[in-house]
């Protein structure tokens, strides 16, 4: 057992720091929080001095395996590289305080119990495998040079091809096969991929609706890359739960995605990483020539969002060396939202989303033990989780300690 000792705690929940409390710690879950002093017994004691217990952190769209930034390489790249990619990219992100990851297209079984098995010291990671892509779509990376079909072919890295109700169900039903915690659609255009034009609307109803189903008959959800209104109008009407970006969302589309009880997970820090490195990293001119047109709306989304009352989860989005930013996302969004609201977005919002509201994001008794200690007040400095981590004195997941200054 672990007895965490006077810190004043934010649980993920109420937006506002508590008094100071001991939390104790059995195995793997949070057994009592008390705010007086509880008997240690046999418990390891460390001593918090009044800084700040909250808890772990949680992206919900990463792209681990993303080890470049020209997503069309990474077919060409060595499956190594990219794993140990992945293993660089899912320790550092733990380090930064990130307990729990959703991946959004390209990282499997094998990472996820490669970090189950304690190969890799990451966070836990809810895998959707191969996001699902119509010919042409957002995950069709193929240059217009290149005429060879890949329907329904599961070489390629991030996504597969699926044109037809039939296609869309078969692959849907062999991501789940695979251990998908969730599945992936591209349901509109996108930046990264050179074809699609940004408002492109991709599947027809009947395609969303398969794929919608086919996650539901498996008791989990379908999230959808979506952009413009009406795609996003489109994703959340066939039974979406998850909207990703959403940057070009409306005031009246906003409303709708409320009234649905669906989540929106924007994701600020990729755009301004892009911006500001992609072309020095490898992202291709055809995508740097499509980012100003959603760059330039996130923020204004973010204030439709939180007016409307939509769920706003967090997430990243980062590719290659610009993974590096994850926690600059945490400080974008503090400019429209206060910090609570953007922690209570990055724990409870988004344990909610991946259905284990309680378990995770969340300080409180029989919840699982992923708990950060903070030197200061990310309530007041949200900077503080900034720096790759150097403001947190404790890291611990799953109640194993993964950093501790506190010795």
């Amino acid at each position: 057992m672990i007895l965490l000792r006077n810190g004043a705690l934010f649980d993920g929940v109420i937006g506002e720091l508590r008094a100071p409390v001991d939390v104790l710690i059995e195995g793997t879950r949070i057994k009592e929080i008390s705010e007086k002093p509880l008997a240690p017994g046999d418990a390891q004691v460390i001593d918090l001095a009044g800084r700040t217990i909250m808890p772990g952190l949680i992206d919900a769209h990463v792209h681990v395996i993303a080890a470049d930034a020209n997503l069309g390489k990474l077919d060409e790249m060595p499956r190594a590289v990219l794993y140990y990619s992945a293993k660089h990219t899912l320790e550092r992100g733990l380090q930064r305080g990130f307990t729990s990851v959703r991946d959004a297209g390209g990282a499997d079984y094998g990472i996820a119990q490669a970090i189950d098995t304690d190969m890799i010291k990451g966070p836990r990671l809810f895998f959707s495998g191969k996001a699902l892509s119509q010919t042409g779509g957002h995950g069709d990376f193929r240059g217009y040079e290149t005429s060879i079909c890949q329907c329904g072919q599961g070489g390629a890295t991030m996504s597969v091809i699926a044109d037809g109700v039939p296609a869309v169900r078969t692959a849907a039903r062999e991501e789940l096969r695979r251990g998908a915690t969730q599945i992936k659609i591209m349901a509109s255009g996108g930046v990264a991929s050179p074809s699609d034009p940004i408002g492109n609307l991709q599947y027809s109803d009947e395609e969303i609706r398969a794929a919608v189903w086919e996650a539901k008959s498996w008791n989990t959800y379908v999230m959808a890359h979506a952009y413009t209104p009406e795609a996003i109008r489109r994703a959340v009407g066939f039974g979406v739960r998850s909207i990703e970006h959403g940057n070009l969302i409306d005031d009246e589309t906003a409303v709708l995605v409320a009234m649905r009880g669906a989540f929106v997970v924007p994701t600020l820090v990729t755009y301004e990483s892009l911006a500001e490195f992609g072309r020095t990293q490898g992202f291709p001119d055809v995508s740097l020539q499509k980012l100003e047109h959603v760059r330039e709306a996130g923020l204004k989304a973010l204030e439709i969002l939180r007016r409307a009352g939509v769920k706003i989860g967090l997430g990243t989005d980062l590719l290659g060396e610009m993974r590096a930013n994850q926690s600059r996302e945490l400080s974008i969004r503090a400019e429209i939202q206060t910090p609570a609201q953007v922690l209570i977005s990055a724990t409870s919002t988004n344990a909610d989303l991946l259905n284990r509201a309680g378990e995770l994001g969340v300080i409180q008794a029989d919840a699982l033990a992923d708990i950060l200690v903070v030197d200061g007040n990310p309530l007041k400095e949200i900077h503080l989780l900034e720096g790759q981590g150097k403001h947190l004195a404790l890291i611990m997941k799953d109640g194993v300690i993964h950093k501790n200054r506190l010795v």
